[in-house]
C-alpha cells in the first residue's frame, strides 16, 4: 500500500495557505497510509488516529474527539493553540 510521510508540511505557512495545502493533501492522502508529523493540531484533527508524544514516549492516542474527551495532554495542547479556557 502507498505510504505518504508529511513532516511539518505546513509549519511555515500562514493560516490561509495552510488551509489550501491541507485541502490538496486530503486528495493526496486518499486510499493511502499517511504519517503526519505536526505541532499544529489543526493539521491532524481529521486523522483516524493521533499519537501524542511527550519526552520520546507515547502519552496518548486516539481520534481528535476521543483525545479531547480524555482531558489529558492533547486537550492541554489544543487549549493552548486555540486559546480555549480550561474547564479544570
Amino acid at each position: 500500500a502507498p505510504l505518504l510521510i508529511l513532516d511539518e508540511a505546513t509549519s511555515a505557512l500562514d493560516t490561509e495557505s495552510e488551509r489550501k495545502i491541507q485541502n490538496a493533501l486530503e486528495v493526496a492522502m486518499k486510499d493511502r497510509t499517511t504519517l503526519v508529523i505536526a505541532h499544529r493540531l489543526s493539521t491532524i484533527e481529521n486523522a483516524d488516529t493521533i499519537i501524542v508524544m511527550d519526552k520520546g514516549e507515547i502519552a496518548e492516542s486516539g481520534s481528535h474527539k476521543n483525545l479531547l474527551a480524555k482531558n489529558g495532554l492533547y486537550t492541554q495542547l489544543h487549549r493552548m493553540q486555540f486559546k480555549e479556557p480550561s474547564t479544570n
